[in-house]
């Protein structure tokens, strides 16, 4: 310390000398190095005037040139001091304007928070750098896990989100309604709001926005609209099952089904019939999952239409599906099975108590539809031909009215004495039940007629006066014909009918429009004409009513040429399947919008024979199996009896390849097959001799014993020319179409 005053008494004695610049600046000098020292201002000004009253008292110092001296060394300080001041005002400043800066913080943070909707921030990359309390439970995702890069982990569909970002990307803001996947995996309902907030750099544009739930009220929107899409389709269904996959398809997503199931228990307290909709299917009781079984049966005592989760653990809100009662005498249990447990909420529980009040009154109509449809059904079957057709004849009846399906489409099919048969077939005004009654009042004096020995004109003349005493048979179609099955002749009237087809092959076929006139009860002073045709064998004749051929935007030509080549394409096929074809090729999209009936006759006598004229080598025998099977089918064989005969033909034709040329060339061997009075007789034949049977055959030589065990008689020939057996099967119940 004596070293800065010793250089400052120097200083200022050697300016109190001089009073020149050059001393003034050495004070300066000492001001700034007294600063560095941190001297303290007031020693300074202490030491100063100590100097000037009592060190130098000799120099007798001009106290006004002494202070300007100790000024200029104060300089430095001041100027130090000032700085200082004026930094500690800014520090204060700053510090007051960070304290208020914090408090803006945390009253924004509050803010933000205390806000209902989520609320978060996005860099121009779309990532998530900011987010509020709301933000975080409605998506399930805090602000721990920050930032939140894209694709966002709640989001439910990337491509929705990634068309979203880009229209976000254009237009500056975006405002939609989508769905998302909660952290805890169920999905909800939102609607998100989004705008850009632009900055001088691109590169540092940001992304506000608002996310708010509308779980709620989109599920209650869909429940209403399922609610309503449920009660128009189960209005006009028709049965169990179609009522269950019309509620699956309500069903299957939003509360994910896997099946619906439904129990029906009958008065006689036996095992319920089982419906299902969905996957894996189980066609009875017995088959169902016992857990299953115990459910429904439990369900029973349980309170009529009361929603009741079932399996896993309903306590923590998880469930495998719903259980509920039906009908107030607990006789139908419905169930609702999840694709996996999973947990429910209180929307899912609204949607199924709504669903299954619809449920239970479908059910109660769709069961009075069936009661009421078996008692139609049964009316109309009892009016129409007898279920046991004569052998030949394939008959099928399709309705197009609903509910009850029944129609004013008849016909009938009618053993008549002489070997000859009745045919009818005929088509009422109008549809449902006035045209059935119609309907059974016609065909039953049809029949009558034709078992009075009335030729088809007599009988439509008679019908004539019957329908005009009949409501609503005027104008009614008939066509009406005979078949003699001994003469192979078919006689026939038309009464305004479409014409039936006949065909005796792919190249023969025609439309029998002969013997045409008006429908019944019309006016028409000529007499009702009748033609004849005869029937070639395995000619097929079909008889059907307008609903299979008429369409809006077909011409009926170009149908009814269609029906004739399939029935002629089919020839060679059983009359049932040729009906079966003949419906599914023509059935619209829709189903048929008009009734259809349809009796197709195939003429059974003078069937062709087989001849089968072959090399006997082995490689021939799968073709005549197949060949000789196809015959057996055209003329009606039961395919148990075929598989007999084929089996027998099969191990003569064997024998002959074998034993019938030994040691010679190959030569040819001949099968033919006829059918005689309900029986088959099949002999295969060649031109050289069979060997006889060894005394012990050992595992062979079994031909001839099987052939006669299956034949009904057998006949074995030999002559120098050939061998010949003939084998002959009887058919017991005769052809069965």
């Amino acid at each position: 310390m004596s070293d800065f005053y010793d250089d400052y008494a120097d200083a200022l004695a050697a300016y109190l000398r001089t009073g020149d610049e050059a001393s003034l600046a050495v004070g300066h000098d000492l001001g700034r190095r007294a600063l560095g020292e941190r001297r303290s201002v007031l020693e300074i000004i202490e030491n100063h005037f100590r100097l000037v009253q009592r060190v130098l008292p000799d120099e007798q110092p001009d106290p006004a040139t002494a202070l300007h001296f100790l000024l200029q060394a104060l300089a430095a300080v001041d100027v130090a001091t000032r700085g200082f001041l004026d930094g500690t005002a800014r520090y204060e400043q700053q510090r007051a304007r960070a304290d208020t800066l914090a408090d803006r913080d945390e009253f924004r943070s509050a803010l933000v928070n205390s806000l209902q909707e989520g609320f978060f921030v996005a860099d121009q990359t779309g990532t998530v750098v900011e987010m509020n309390d709301a933000f975080a439970e409605i998506t399930g995702y805090g602000p721990d896990g920050m930032p939140y890069r894209m694709p966002h982990p709640w989001v439910d569909d990337e491509a929705d989100a990634d068309a979203r970002w880009s229209q976000l990307r254009v237009d500056g803001g975006v405002t939609a309604e989508t769905p998302i996947r909660h952290r805890d995996g169920h999905r909800k309902y939102v609607v998100v709001a989004v705008n850009e907030v632009k900055a001088q750099d691109p590169d540092r544009h940001a992304y506000v926005g608002t996310i708010r739930d509308i779980t709620s009220a989109h599920a209650a929107t869909e429940r209403e609209r399922a609610v309503a899409r449920l009660a128009t389709a189960v209005s006009v269904a028709k049965s169990v099952d179609e009522v269950l996959s019309i509620m699956l398809a309500q069903c299957r997503i939003r509360l994910d089904a896997r099946r619906l199931m439904v129990a029906i228990w009958q008065k006689d307290d036996g095992d319920p019939t089982v419906h299902v909709a969905g996957d894996p299917h189980v066609p009875s009781w017995q088959e169902l999952d016992p857990d299953w079984r115990r459910t429904f049966e439990d369900a029973r005592d349980w309170l009529p239409l009361t929603v009741t989760p079932v399996g896993a653990a309903p306590s923590a809100g998880t469930t495998r599906g719903f259980v509920a009662v039906l009908s107030g005498a607990r006789d139908v249990v419905w169930c609702l099975e999840h694709n996996a447990a999973r947990r429910v909420s209180a929307e899912d529980r609204h949607l199924v108590t709504a669903l299954v009040g619809h449920l239970s009154l479908a059910m109660q109509h769709v069961r009075q539809f069936e009661n009421s449809r078996k008692t139609s059904l049964t009316l109309q079957r009892s009016m129409l031909a007898p279920s046991a057709l004569l052998p030949g004849f394939a008959v099928r009846y399709e309705p197009a009215v609903q509910p009850l399906e029944i129609g004013g489409d008849f016909y009938d099919v009618l053993e008549l004495p002489g070997h000859r048969i009745g045919i009818v077939v005929g088509d009422c005004v109008g549809r449902g039940l006035p045209a059935a009654a119609v309907m059974g009042q016609l065909r039953a004096s049809a029949r009558a007629l034709l078992l009075t020995g009335a030729e088809p004109a007599t009988v439509l003349t008679q019908l004539d006066a019957v329908a005009a005493l009949i409501p609503d048979a005027f104008c009614t179609t008939v066509f009406v014909a005979i078949v003699d099955t001994d003469a192979g002749m078919v006689r026939y009237s038309n009464a305004g009918h479409v014409p039936p087809v006949l065909t005796a092959g792919p190249s023969a076929r025609e439309l029998l429009t002969d013997g045409r006139s008006v429908p019944l009860a019309v006016q028409c002073d000529d007499p009702r004409p009748q033609a004849a045709r005869p029937l070639a064998a395995r000619s097929t004749l079909l008889i059907y009513t307008d609903g299979l051929v008429e369409r809006r935007t077909i011409a009926i030509d170009n149908q009814i040429d269609l029906v004739a080549g399939l029935v002629a394409d089919n020839a060679d096929l059983p009359v049932e399947t040729v009906a079966d074809i003949v419906l599914s090729t023509l059935a619209p999209e829709q189903g048929y919008d008009d009734d259809v009936a349809i009796v197709i006759y195939r003429h059974a006598h003078a069937h062709a024979p087989l001849v089968i004229d072959t090399p006997a080598d082995a490689r021939q025998l799968t073709d005549i199996r197949h060949r000789l099977s196809a015959w057996l089918a055209t003329i009606g064989v039961t395919e148990e009896r075929s598989a007999d005969i084929v089996l027998v033909v099969n191990e003569a034709c064997s024998n002959c390849v074998e034993h019938a040329y030994r040691g010679r060339d190959r030569d040819r061997m001949c099968i033919q097959a006829t059918e005689r009075d309900a029986n088959v007789v099949v002999s295969v034949s060649d031109s050289g001799s069979w060997k006889k049977p060894p005394a012990d055959p050992g595992t062979r030589g079994r031909g001839l014993p099987l052939i006669h065990a299956v034949s009904d008689d057998v006949t074995l020939e030999g002559t120098e020319e050939g061998t010949t057996i003939a084998m002959t099967f009887r058919l017991s119940d005769g052809p069965q179409p």
